[in-house]
């Protein structure tokens, strides 16, 4: 009996403690797990009979690696991609039976780090690879990626030495346990370098016949089974983003609510935020907002004469913003809401109820990928479904 009065205490205080930091924020962002989970599961059914890996650099595009990896774990998810060794570690101490690929390849001198973490290098360079098989054959063969560039000149071996590598693989200090390349294109409906670099790869990939092969990231996972070969690494598609553009995304995962501080009006011919950027048109009502370019509202989705901004969703209603966005500040036109529709207090929601990564990224001038990682740390942080 006294442990569970323990326990609801403990659960009342937590509800306590997450109330008052809500209540001295001025944004929430809520992720939901579960759809990120289901989005994985979507992926995987998709690929199947290849397995879907997770992508999961950048601190989960900007959503917490500590909360999502379980969550895709949970979901099935076994192999894992970070970019930077410091992710990698960081992960197997989340996920210790994972199997986990660092991108972006192997710095010199790290491979004890990476062989201390179970962790596989991404190795795109023949120092690269010379450093890692002199390593492994004075502490024992352990595995690594091949990353083999395919045309987009940004990581990888070239296709001759890709070819010179296959021939002399029994050499090597270890066994290669995947070989991949990048898609540059494959956001692009039809792009001729998406076909060009599935042709070079499968010829490449043909050469390591008992090397797990990967080709397609989100994009390229929903471009058909000759992309998938044995691993598909999706990414954005897990976080509700559009991989390619006319394809309709999965759920959406994140929500994102900021305050109103205060409410006010302007007559029609005066001008809003920093630059006088832009002037009214109407005597209006305006609602300003605890959110700002330091928040990752990118300035470039404020609106101007001539241009017209991002919106938010305030009392139901899409409302668009006014003026120029600030540091921590950003205004609304809520004039066409009713009279007393919004007080201070209230919530606008910048991403959620329609409004999707996409979207706001397109309001500045950027992709969803850099809306998602871009997202500040000033909120509360509530995740949802975990």
């Amino acid at each position: 009996m006294e442990a569970a009065q323990e326990d609801t205490a403990a659960i009342e205080a937590r509800r306590r403690a997450m109330a008052e930091e809500e209540r001295d924020s001025g944004g929430i962002l809520t992720i939901d797990l579960h759809a990120i989970a289901d989005n994985w599961r979507a992926i995987s059914a998709l690929a199947a009979p290849a397995e879907a890996a997770a992508v999961v650099k950048a601190d989960a595009y900007g959503l917490g690696i500590a909360q999502v990896a379980p969550a895709l774990w949970r979901a099935g998810a076994r192999t894992f991609f970070v970019a930077h060794l410091v992710e990698g570690v960081t992960l197997r101490a989340i996920l210790p039976e994972a199997t986990i690929y660092v991108l972006n390849g192997l710095l010199p001198e790290t491979a004890q780090v990476h062989a201390a973490h179970a962790l596989q290098p991404v190795l795109g360079s023949a120092p690269e690879i010379g450093e890692w098989s002199e390593f492994c054959r004075s502490s024992g063969s352990l595995p690594a990626a091949l990353h083999v560039d395919t045309g987009m000149h940004r990581l990888g071996l070239s296709l001759e030495e890709a070819v010179r590598l296959a021939s002399m693989a029994g050499m090597l200090g270890f066994k290669p346990s995947l070989i991949m390349t990048h898609l540059a294109c494959a956001d692009t409906p039809g792009h001729v370098m998406t076909a060009r670099q599935r042709l070079i790869f499968a010829d490449v990939a043909r050469r390591f016949p008992k090397v797990k092969a990967s080709l397609a990231n989100s994009a390229g996972t929903l471009m058909g089974r000759d992309f998938r070969f044995d691993l598909v690494r999706p990414g954005i598609f897990l976080y509700g983003g559009t991989a390619i553009t006319g394809v309709p995304s999965l759920q959406p995962v994140v929500r994102l609510d900021a305050k109103v501080i205060q409410v006010s009006s302007a007559a029609s011919g005066e001008t809003v935020g920093y630059g006088a950027a832009e002037r009214l048109k109407r005597d209006s009502r305006l609602a300003t907002v605890h959110i700002g370019y330091a928040d990752g509202l990118f300035r470039a989705a404020g609106s101007l004469d001539g241009r017209k901004g991002a919106q938010a969703v305030v009392a139901g209603r899409r409302c668009p913003l006014v003026g120029r966005i600030s540091m921590d500040l950003a205004t609304l036109d809520i004039t066409d809401l009713p009279e007393d529709a919004v007080t201070r207090g209230d919530f606008a929601t910048f991403l959620g109820d329609g409004i999707t990564v996409d979207e706001l990224a397109a309001k500045a001038g950027t992709i969803g990928y850099e809306v998602l990682t871009s997202l500040g740390r000033r909120y509360v942080r509530r995740y949802i479904g975990g």
